[in-house]
């Protein structure tokens, strides 16, 4: 009997032990959310892709205007000194160019100049045209600001036209009474005497010719040509003194 029991109590460990316990997978313990927040900072943060930024064209620069002029008829109060009765030429024969021309800074300004009705056309073409080439003008101003002053109006580097006095070193009148005569940036074109000297101080380092510089005129040049093509003629051309400022209609 003791030998009976004893084969049942195995047989039944056997019969027991044929199929192993399946122990269950344990699942991966989350850390505290406080964990989760400090790993957080210590992370280094991941850049942002950039967003590629469309590209804009370059504005151009603004190119300068274009010339322009303005002929009116011009008022005797506008004339204070210029003119005066007994004047060759009324005031009434007489009229104002309003006009862009290009200053010694290299930027567009506008000026005025007086002249004779008859010369309006010639005088709007040519500085026309020294205009588009970039001819620099230091100032364009109405002889009447220097109170109608000659050796004021060249001191001051004054392009200006009409102007009621005689010739220099003449009793007859000057082609400014007519305002048919033009005077060129002066200082840089000074009137010159035979014996070479000039009555302006700062003007007389451009007393001979050719010369180079801002403004100056020489012979045959394109400043020279463009009033030679509306028959102007050349101060600068004359035997013995020499006017390097002035053009005129019939060449004196």
């Amino acid at each position: 009997m003791k030998r009976t029991a004893a084969a049942f109590v195995v047989f039944a460990s056997v019969s027991c032990g044929g199929q192993a316990p399946v122990a269950s997978q344990a699942q991966p313990q989350q850390p505290p959310a406080d964990a989760q927040a400090a790993r957080a900072q210590t992370q280094p943060p991941v850049p942002a892709t950039p967003t590629p930024k469309a590209r804009t064209a370059s504005p151009k620069p603004a190119e300068p205007p274009k010339f322009g002029a303005k002929v009116t008829k011009v008022s005797r109060s506008r004339l204070p000194y210029s003119w005066k009765p007994g004047c060759p030429v009324s005031y009434q024969d007489l009229r104002l160019i309003t006009m862009t021309y290009w200053g010694f800074d290299d930027k567009p300004h506008t000026g005025e100049l007086v002249v004779r009705k008859t010369v309006t056309g010639d005088v709007v073409k040519v500085f026309g045209k020294l205009y588009t080439m970039r001819y620099p003008i230091k100032q364009m101003r109405l002889v009447d600001v220097y109170k109608g002053d000659d050796y004021d109006s060249i001191d001051a580097d004054n392009t200006s036209a009409f102007n009621c006095r005689a010739a220099t070193g003449s009793s007859n009148w000057s082609n400014h009474a007519y305002g048919e005569a033009i005077d060129l940036n002066p200082r840089e074109n000074p009137y010159v005497t035979a014996s070479g000297g000039t009555a302006h101080p700062n003007a007389k380092k451009f007393a001979k010719r050719p010369a180079k510089g801002k403004g100056v005129i020489n012979s045959g040049d394109r400043v020279v040509r463009a009033f030679a093509s509306v028959g102007w003629g050349w101060g600068g051309e004359w035997s013995g003194t020499r006017d390097y400022q002035h053009f005129s209609r019939n060449g004196r």
